[in-house]
């Protein structure tokens, strides 16, 4: 059996669980061959699978059991970057590129900036990446999530202008020491606690970092009375919402004494929240 039959029947196996059964049996074979997807669809299509047979199917029966494919790779890309992820952290997605993208049109070329609930440090260091005179800090209630960042922040060359701070905002005092940011990014839970997930994410990633209340907006009303106090004058921060959410985070932000604007995603979806 040939590597490309191997991937056809990974495929046909991973439909049922799967909207993207074929990409996935390709990306999971390239990581087994330890080369990219580009390389293993030019290069290794006719390859005798049997020396890799074992390794690839035991990780089609994880993806099959709906283990993400970030998980298994243990890698995602986000803004052209690679970053490290676990179980410990939300998988980066395409989506939430509109935040940073937002971030860089209407932060200052060096602005110090605040990355709440950073992750795997995604939003942060994506922003870092494109702004060289920027620095920032990423907060997270999760030790895990934030050695995560900090090796990512490393991988990426960017440990210097990144700092990494454990720090709950539901908690009294969490942002003493902090400072004051030109620039506040959050990707915070906003999903409501009956929300039907896919078991991919239901099952897999951090439900502290997915769920806020019957409404998903408990963290937004926990956060935005708080931006007073972290950002300076003329700052701005931007959100990520839910569907639906635009009008009631708005709303909040309005009740804060912020005017709010949408930006929407590649789906034309609103997706980001920016206040001043």
């Amino acid at each position: 059996m040939t590597i490309a039959d191997a991937i056809r029947a990974a495929a046909g196996r991973l439909s049922a669980t799967s909207d993207t059964a074929r990409l996935d049996a390709e990306l999971l074979m390239a990581h087994v061959l330890g080369v990219s997807r580009s390389q293993l669809l030019l290069l290794r299509m006719r390859d005798e699978v049997a020396p890799h047979a074992a390794g690839f199917d035991r990780l089609v029966e994880r993806r099959a059991a709906h283990e993400p494919v970030a998980h298994l790779l243990g890698v995602q890309e986000f803004f052209g970057l690679e970053f490290a992820v676990t179980p410990d952290t939300l998988i980066p997605r395409g989506d939430s590129e509109t935040i940073v993208q937002a971030a860089l049109d209407y932060a200052r070329h060096d602005a110090r900036v605040l990355d709440m609930g950073t992750g795997s440090g995604a939003l942060l260091l994506a922003f870092l990446h494109e702004r060289p005179d920027a620095k920032g800090v990423g907060i997270d209630a999760s030790a895990a999530a934030l050695a995560v960042a900090r090796a990512n922040g490393q991988r990426l060359g960017l440990a210097k202008r990144a700092q990494f701070v454990q720090a709950n905002w539901l908690e009294a005092g969490w942002e003493h020491d902090l400072g004051r940011f030109d620039l506040v990014l959050c990707n915070p839970p906003y999903v409501e606690s009956d929300a039907n997930l896919d078991p991919d994410v239901r099952e897999f990633e951090p439900a502290t970092a997915l769920f806020a209340g019957p409404e998903g907006l408990d963290d937004y009303r926990a956060i935005v009375p708080q931006l007073g106090k972290l950002l300076v004058p003329g700052g701005v921060a931007i959100f990520e919402i839910g569907a639906g959410q635009a009008e009631a985070v708005g709303a909040i932000a309005s009740e804060s004494g912020f005017a709010a604007e949408t930006r929407r995603d590649l789906a034309d979806r609103p997706r980001a929240l920016i206040l001043r």
